[in-house]
């Protein structure tokens, strides 16, 4: 860091905020957190970066990062009473690496740009484990200028930083990317719980798939996971379902047919209904294999 490095806000420090943050602080930048429980600063502050008690504290950062869990968060962080805009200085960049609506991004955009300030839609594509290890991908659209000022950091958080469009584009991408990977979870499930169903060992299974064409790196990554059956949340069904929600309604909007998420859509529901929301969402497996009755064939 030299001492014209810009200053850095962190707002919202939850499992995925804390994780990109901390590759900031780690690249030696010089970061200011806020949080709404203090206390979820802590491993930051230990790391070298500056906890404050106001969101508006922030404003005197030349970038501030969002990072919030919904449409609604982000409008009260940035545009409410007590929020980012709210006090006297206000910062030159904001960018949400949410994962929000087009609707919702573009009205935040529109009043940070009455307010002076510049504001880059920047989804995120990776869990904690990812960001921590580098391997996050993130998808940005807003004002050109506005991407090259911030792709610098941009690249300290992730490996990948594209530029799709200077409106909302990020968001759709975003969402698109989320109902392609909870299509792939159940179409994982799905073929595990029936081989299995057959008397095949569900590790065998998943060692012969990941050995294929098919296989990737993330079902290589998440299949200890899913042979102890350990959901251990990286990324929640209840969130899964946020991003299939908004996935869906930009879909009717544009009269695009999508048979094959709104299918998924109700397994997701079914899963949050019988007790999974909280739980990671490849935990899909459980309601795909108590559908089966997999679990009583094995009884």
């Amino acid at each position: 860091m030299t001492s014209h490095s810009p200053r850095l806000g962190w707002l919202g420090t939850g499992r995925m905020g804390a994780a990109m943050a901390g590759r900031l602080v780690d690249a030696g930048e010089q970061v200011v957190v806020w949080n709404r429980t203090k206390a979820k600063t802590n491993p930051l502050v230990a790391k070298g970066a500056t906890a404050v008690d106001r969101i508006t504290d922030l404003g005197s950062c030349d970038i501030v990062f969002v990072m919030v869990s919904t449409p609604h968060d982000l409008e009260q962080v940035v545009c409410g009473e007590a929020g980012l805009l709210s006090g006297t200085d206000k910062p030159g960049l904001i960018v949400d690496c949410s994962t929000v609506s087009m609707e919702m991004s573009a009205a935040v955009r529109e009043v940070t740009q009455a307010a002076g300030s510049s504001f880059l839609a920047a989804p995120v594509s990776g869990n904690p484990h990812v960001v921590a290890e580098g391997g996050a991908c993130i998808v940005a659209s807003g004002p050109l200028a506005s991407f090259e000022r911030a792709q610098p950091h941009l690249l300290q958080i992730a490996k990948t930083a594209v530029h799709a469009g200077e409106q909302e584009q990020s968001r759709l991408v975003k969402i698109a990317h989320n109902l392609y990977l909870g299509m792939m979870v159940q179409a994982l499930v799905e073929v595990t719980t029936l081989v299995e169903k057959s008397g095949t060992d569900r590790a065998a299974f998943l060692e012969f798939l990941n050995g294929t064409v098919l296989g990737s790196d993330w079902v290589r990554k998440r299949t200890p996971d899913l042979i102890k059956r350990d959901w251990t949340p990286t990324f929640t069904t209840e969130l899964l379902r946020k991003d299939f929600d908004l996935g869906l309604e930009a879909a009717r909007a544009l009269e695009v047919p999508m048979p094959v998420s709104s299918s998924v859509h109700q397994l997701i529901q079914s899963a949050i209904g019988v007790g999974l929301r909280d739980e990671d969402f490849l935990s899909l497996y459980e309601q795909q294999a108590k559908n089966a009755a997999l679990f009583e064939e094995q009884a």
